[in-house]
């Protein structure tokens, strides 16, 4: 499944990919889409078929499961947790 992970600072994007290399997950850090919002306005573009658990962070803001082109699903919200 293809998801966009939104982070509340850029040094905690950049962390993240870094996680994802060393997990061999491609990870594609970009500007957050504008439906989205962010406090950095930077998201990471993965594609994960585990449990979304298993990524979860304390710099993570929200995850979302990409449904279609600018449709998201929130499977994750740090304020909500």
């Amino acid at each position: 499944m293809n998801y966009t992970i939104v982070f509340f600072t850029h040094s905690g994007a950049i962390k993240f990919e870094k996680k994802m290399i060393k997990m061999n997950i491609s990870c594609l850090l970009q500007p957050v889409p504008r439906k989205l919002s962010s406090s950095c306005g930077i998201c990471a573009r993965i594609n994960y078929d585990g449990s979304i658990t298993d990524l979860i962070e304390s710099e993570i803001e929200s995850i979302y499961k990409d449904i279609s082109k600018n449709q998201y699903e929130r499977m994750y919200d740090s304020h909500s947790a």
